[in-house]
């Protein structure tokens, strides 16, 4: 496999192991909903490179498709390389806005998105997939990216997409008219392999279903008739046929008959031939739309008639923000969105998109349960300061409903709620015992099992009365814990706290708390790992 070397490649390979878990801090006046949840809808303001971290002790091996639009790196697009790396090289990158003057313009990109992909990887599910938007700026390089972070073997598909319907006739060269999606799987069904991605069918238009009719009034039902002539040509498949009018046919020259005369005189036999309402035409062997598959398998050509194109976007966004501007030259249309959430999930999907942008993700998830009545979920991450003027207000008006819309769904409101948070300050661990910005009991809940357990956090486990804060394969898993310097000086696992665990369920207990005082042998007895705060954490997840 072709590797990409580029600089700085060595200081990013493993900087999301380096990232910080953030905290998620709830912003009840920006979202809409009874009650703020990390398993509502989500729009998230921040880095996405911390907000991806910070999601992985919920959503961790969850997401089944991710859709994500970065910058084409055009240097047109102002992007600013924010990735604090620990290297004096990209220290000096820090702050600046990359453009068509940076001869390192595509190494800071790579930079950039190599850490995104690797913690997008580890959002997604087993059978789950990824769709990246880009342009011919970066595709080549995103690929060979791809190749690496996903495995060469996941590839799917890079489809064409016709953004513009008409030509520019000022273009220099060629005018531009397409974009490119780039298609992986985490796991690609090959060989023996039974699990991983599977693509959905795409629905039949009404014109296809007209194809089908019934002129014969066979108890099979409608039909449709395809060739029984093939260009390979066989000398023992060409021979002559004759038909129920008696009228002798010959195969077209240069072809022969797609079957030998025996299957050929089996096929009549089975009323699966049609020679016309005269019985004098040229054979045609029946389908049934009962045989076939039920939907169409999708093309890697898509054209702006079936997914829209960016003029259309735009129209779709002056729609619903006719009173206010809005700094999108190319957002994309809510068809395209919905055709890759379509091909890739299930009415209980979660679909997450980590450069939001306008919102465009949320509106096609809340149009398609809408329609279908699905329950999928949708994720976002934004760190420009619109995330909640545009990307969170849209969500908010779709919901709602927006008057002046042509759709009359649209006009009524799509139904549903998000919860929207702020990206917090670092879970510093070292920090707990000194009390500095001391996290809350469910955020350090959510770091320390999932960081010792590696499995997925489920809030609605947690009882903070009984410091039990969720179960795993192997552990139960309990903490000790206050936002409170003075609990953090005086607590320590005692006896009467471990006898206070409750049932044990034959599983190791992971007891995190700031201090302890039971030997070693009544651990033994109560079944105890203790992890002292904050240092054991690491201990455990080596």
């Amino acid at each position: 496999m072709a590797v990409l070397n580029f600089k700085g490649k060595t200081f990013v390979q493993n900087h999301h192991l380096a990232v910080k878990y953030h905290q998620l801090v709830p912003q009840k006046d920006k979202s809409l909903t009874d009650k703020v949840s990390l398993n509502d809808n989500l729009i998230i303001h921040g880095d996405n490179l911390k907000a991806l971290k910070a999601l992985l002790p919920t959503y961790a091996g969850k997401i089944k498709c991710i859709y994500i639009d970065p910058p084409y790196n055009t240097g047109n697009e102002n992007w600013v390389y924010n990735d604090n790396v620990n290297s004096p090289m990209m220290q000096e990158w820090l702050g600046k806005v990359v453009d068509k003057e940076d001869f390192t313009r595509h190494d800071k990109w790579l930079c950039m998105m190599m850490p995104r992909l690797k913690l997008l990887r580890e959002l997604l599910r087993e059978d789950g997939v990824i769709f990246v938007s880009i342009d011919d700026n970066e595709q080549h390089r995103l690929r060979i990216l791809m190749d690496e972070v996903f495995g060469e073997v996941n590839f799917i598909a890079n489809i064409i997409w016709q953004k513009k319907f008409s030509p520019q006739n000022d273009a220099k060269y060629f005018s531009d008219n397409h974009d490119f999606i780039v298609c992986y799987a985490k796991n690609k069904i090959e060989g023996e392999q039974k699990s991983g991605w599977i693509i959905n069918l795409l629905p039949r238009t009404e014109d296809m279903a007209e194809r089908y009719k019934n002129p014969d009034n066979d108890s099979r039902g409608v039909w449709t008739s395809g060739d029984v002539s093939v260009k390979t040509y066989s000398k023992e498949y060409d021979y002559p046929i004759t038909t129920p009018s008696g009228k002798e046919v010959k195969p077209p020259r240069g072809a022969c008959w797609r079957f030998s005369k025996e299957k050929f005189q089996e096929l009549v036999n089975d009323n699966r031939i049609w020679f016309g309402e005269k019985g004098d035409n040229v054979p045609r062997i029946k389908r049934f739309l009962s045989e076939v598959q039920s939907g169409l398998v999708p093309v890697t050509i898509w054209l702006h008639q079936d997914v829209g194109h960016n003029q259309q976007a735009r129209q779709e966004l002056k729609e619903i923000f006719s009173d206010a501007d809005f700094p999108f030259e190319t957002p994309k249309p809510i068809s395209l969105i919905k055709r890759i959430i379509q091909l890739s999930t299930d009415k209980n999907s979660l679909i997450l998109d980590s450069f939001a942008g306008s919102g465009t993700t949320a509106h096609a998830v809340m149009e398609l349960n809408k329609e279908d009545g699905g329950n999928r979920r949708f994720i976002l991450v934004e760190c420009e300061d619109y995330a909640d003027k545009i990307t969170a207000e849209r969500a908010r008006r779709v919901i709602k409903g927006v008057p002046n819309a042509k759709d009359d769904k649209l006009k009524e409101g799509l139904g549903g709620t998000f919860s929207y948070f702020e990206l917090g300050d670092p879970i510093e661990m070292e920090s707990i015992l000194e009390g500095d910005k001391l996290p809350g009991y469910l955020e350090l809940a959510r770091y320390v099992f999932y960081t010792a357990t590696g499995e997925e956090f489920d809030p609605g486990k947690v009882d903070e009365e009984r410091n039990f804060i969720g179960e795993s394969k192997d552990y139960e898993v309990y903490l000790f814990y206050k936002p409170d310097i003075e609990y953090l000086r005086t607590t320590a696992l005692t006896l009467d706290k471990a006898r206070n665990l409750g049932e044990y369920k034959n599983k190791k207990r992971l007891v995190f708390a700031p201090s302890k005082y039971l030997d070693h042998d009544y651990l033994l007895e109560y079944r105890i790992d203790y992890c002292q705060l904050p240092f054991e954490i690491y201990k455990l997840k080596g």
